[in-house]
C-alpha cells in the first residue's frame, strides 16, 4: 500500500493505525489443502477414501482463490480512486518478474521428467493422438489473447478507455474458452480414449504438465477477471496502470510455457 509500510501482514498506514490482514494465512492454508489434495491423489489412493483428496481439493482450491482475492482487494482495490497514483509501479512488475522466474523451475522439473522418459523405450504404451485440431484451436486461441491483451494495454495508455474495455474483455473470454477446450479434451482422452493420468508414465507427465499449466490459466483468467470488474468501475489510467501490467506479464508467461508445452508434449511425441 502506498505511503504504509508492512510487517508480514501488518500494514501501518501514515495515520500510525496497524491494519492486519487475515487473507495470506486464508490463501497459505488454501495452497497447503490442495497440494496435500494432489499429493494423495498420487501416493494415497490406498490409504484413504477417494472423496477425501477431492473435498481437500474443492476446500483448497476454494481458500486459495477467496484468500488472493481478499488480499488483492484489501492491497490494491479497495479505496483505490482515493488513494494517490502508482508510486511502487515499477517494484511490483519486477516482484512479478521476480515470481515469474522462479515459476520456470517449477515448469522445468516436469520438462526434466518427460525428458528422462523420453530416454526409455517409444513410443510408450497407450498413447493416444494427442496432436490434433482441438489443441491447434486452443493454441490459436491463446496466443490471439496475447494479442488482444496487448492492444487493449496500448489503448489504456493512449486513453481509450473504450477499446480498452472492448481487448479486454475479449482476452477475458479467450482464457475462458481457452480452459473450456482443455476440459473437453481430457474428457475425450479419458472418457473416449481411455488415456488418464494413471496410464504409465506418460500419462503422468502429460497430465502434470498439462494440469500445471491448466492452474496457472485459470489464476490468470481470475485475474484478468478482476481487472476487467475493476475496469467497469473505473479503475486504471494511463499512469495507473500497475494491475494491467503485472497481469499482462503473467498472461503472456502462461502463453509462452504453453507453446513449449505443445512442442514438447503433443508434436513431440508424434515425433
Amino acid at each position: 500500500m502506498a505511503g504504509s509500510t508492512e510487517t508480514g501482514t501488518e500494514h501501518v498506514a501514515e495515520d500510525g493505525h496497524e491494519h492486519r490482514s487475515r487473507w495470506p494465512l486464508v490463501a497459505a492454508i488454501g495452497a497447503a489443502s490442495l497440494y496435500l489434495s494432489v499429493g494423495l491423489v498420487f501416493v494415497g489412493l490406498d490409504l484413504v477414501p477417494t472423496v477425501v483428496p477431492l473435498a481437500l481439493g474443492v476446500l483448497g482450491a476454494g481458500g486459495l482463490v477467496a484468500g488472493l482475492a481478499g488480499w488483492a482487494n484489501e492491497a490494491f482495490i479497495a479505496d483505490y480512486l482515493q488513494r494517490p497514483g502508482d508510486s511502487s509501479a515499477d517494484l511490483y512488475a519486477t516482484t512479478m518478474i521476480l515470481f515469474l522466474v522462479s515459476d520456470v523451475a517449477t515448469f522445468a522439473a516436469g520438462f526434466v521428467y518427460y525428458a528422462v522418459i523420453r530416454a526409455g523405450s517409444w513410443p510408450p504404451a497407450h498413447l493416444p493422438p494427442l496432436l490434433g485440431s482441438l489443441v491447434v484451436v486452443n493454441t490459436a486461441l491463446l496466443l490471439a489473447s496475447s494479442v488482444t491483451l496487448h492492444y487493449g494495454h496500448e489503448a489504456l495508455e493512449d486513453g481509450n478507455r473504450k477499446r480498452f474495455l472492448g481487448l479486454l474483455g475479449v482476452t477475458l473470454a479467450l482464457g475462458v474458452v481457452f480452459l473450456g477446450g482443455q476440459v473437453y479434451e481430457y474428457y475425450e482422452f479419458v472418457a473416449v480414449e481411455g488415456f488418464g493420468i494413471g496410464s504409465g508414465a506418460f500419462g503422468s507427465a502429460f497430465y502434470g504438465l498439462t494440469g500445471l499449466h491448466g492452474l496457472h490459466v485459470a489464476l490468470g483468467v481470475l485475474l484478468l477477471g478482476i481487472a476487467f470488474g475493476r475496469a467497469l468501475r473505473g479503475h486504471y489510467t494511463p499512469e495507473r496502470d500497475t494491475a494491467i501490467r503485472t497481469t499482462s506479464l503473467y498472461w503472456h508467461f502462461v502463453d509462452l510455457v504453453w507453446v513449449v508445452l505443445v512442442v514438447v508434449l503433443y508434436v513431440g511425441a508424434a515425433l
